[in-house]
């Protein structure tokens, strides 16, 4: 299960069934759960956790110190959890004291090749990052959103449920549960259809959530107003319900707007 060239610290702690290729590097401080492989030439260090059936591709660098000035060597860590798949070139770095001292990847993710999380961010689980997508520091990605390829998120940004980041994108503001965002600092496109029926949402509730979507971003008044009117059958859904919460929270960079043809 260890190639004979990989280079495993004493103190360093592997399960069962751990694989561990050609050329790795696991320092002290890193614990990795049963089952999880490391294909060749990864580097895993710092005070990183990783649970069970991670699968790392060549060229990852895992728990690295943080790419941000203030930080102090700070004793920070990174928690990843189970099933996520770490393409080849992958770069993840742990918290630092401003942010939590945390970096954390749930379940079932997939990152692609390139990809990158800076530190203290928090992703959910079923997300999806492609080829060269970035994320700056503390950015949080909630359940199942995609990020497509070669686009960029900039530091303390939300990201909500089922949304959809269109490829090349460069995202300031937070996205809103089940957006679809795409552009260069710019608006909501609309809602994420493809996300809505992956959820198992009939066609009659999405026209309805649709439909409340608009309200809640009609230009004609404020979107606080706007929520204030909305009606009980608009607020019978519950994902309008999550939109309208998001929206409530005190977020730091603000929210991403829809703007009406």
């Amino acid at each position: 299960m260890i190639h004979k060239t990989a280079i495993i610290s004493s103190n360093a702690k592997l399960s069962k069934n751990v694989k561990v290729g050609p050329y790795c590097i696991i320092d002290q401080d890193v614990i990795i759960g049963e089952g999880t492989e490391l294909i060749s030439h990864v580097h895993v260090t710092g005070r990183t956790e990783i649970g069970k059936n991670n699968i790392f591709f060549p060229f990852c660098s895992i728990g690295s110190i943080p790419q941000d000035l203030k930080f102090e060597g700070e004793n920070s860590k990174l928690i990843i959890g189970n099933n996520n798949k770490f393409r080849e070139h992958v770069t993840v770095n742990p918290g630092t004291k401003n942010g939590g001292m945390l970096t954390q990847i749930d379940n079932n993710c997939l990152f692609m090749m390139g990809a990158h999380i800076a530190h203290d961010c928090q992703i959910s689980s079923n997300v999806i990052m492609a080829n060269n997508a970035t994320l700056a520091g503390h950015v949080l990605l909630q359940e199942n959103v995609i990020i497509g390829g070669l686009s960029a998120v900039h530091q303390f940004v939300n990201i909500g449920k089922y949304s959809m980041i269109g490829g090349m994108s460069g995202v300031e503001s937070n996205i809103i549960p089940y957006g679809l965002y795409f552009g260069i600092r710019s608006n909501l496109r609309g809602l994420n259809l493809i996300g809505l029926k992956r959820k198992k949402i009939n066609s009659k509730q999405i026209n309805l959530i649709q439909a409340a979507f608009k309200k809640i971003f009609d230009n004609s008044n404020s979107i606080e107003k706007n929520i204030e009117n909305l009606n009980m059958e608009d607020l019978s859904l519950s994902e309008i319900n999550e939109i309208v919460d998001f929206i409530s929270s005190n977020l730091k960079r603000g929210i991403c707007r829809y703007i009406h043809d």
